[in-house]
């Protein structure tokens, strides 16, 4: 269970060094600092679930949400996020994994997103197609077919059967409040592949 600095001193009202008391505890391995202020109290939860908590309001997304989803096959080895408004990136390496930050624009920020409970813990992820258009919201520019084709199947390795599983509608949605190149033409390629496939 994660717990602020707050939750924890609230709860040792009755000592009267409530640092050291925490001290203690996580030497004990009862608790275990993510960050300053904010702790967890199993050592063995996996480190996405913990990605909301970290830092936010954010969601998984980017590449280790491609991954989550087998959109690509290369395994990622950081928590990658999406936030909105911070105008840098941010960056967290912890005992439960690296965690990475970084924006796409607000308008775009709470389409796509899927508020997940797992046990004790909430988080939020960003559904497949948000996670492809937030990833490629982050490359450089586009501006033909072959180039998103390219981008897609050879930069990303992203399977064309795989694409085919995305959602239509909703990437439509997504493009149409993100107003980013990339994002459009990942539409147009998509509508292409899908219709290919009838």
């Amino acid at each position: 269970m994660v717990i602020t600095n707050e939750m924890m001193k609230k709860k040792l009202e009755g000592y009267s060094n409530k640092n050291n008391k925490i001290s203690r505890e996580m030497a004990k391995g009862n608790l275990v600092k993510i960050k300053n202020g904010l702790y967890e109290t199993n050592p063995n939860v996996s480190g996405y679930v913990l990605a909301s908590s970290v830092y936010g309001p954010s969601y998984l997304s980017f590449e280790f949400a491609l991954y989550y989803y087998g959109l690509i096959s290369e395994q990622v080895d950081t928590y990658t996020c999406a936030t909105f408004g911070k105008k840098k990136k941010k960056k967290f390496d912890t005992f439960f994994g690296t965690y990475t930050y970084r924006d796409v624009p607000e308008s775009a920020y709470s389409i796509g997103v899927h508020k997940v409970k797992e046990k004790k813990y909430v988080y939020y992820i960003a559904s497949m197609e948000k996670a492809l258009c937030d990833e490629l919201y982050t490359l450089k520019p586009i501006r033909s077919m072959t180039e998103i084709e390219r981008l897609i199947l050879v930069d990303l390795q992203i399977d064309v059967e795989n694409l085919r599983r995305l959602n239509l509608k909703d990437v439509k949605e997504i493009s149409d409040v993100y107003h980013a190149t990339n994002v459009s033409m990942l539409y147009k390629f998509l509508k292409k592949i899908q219709k290919e496939n009838v």
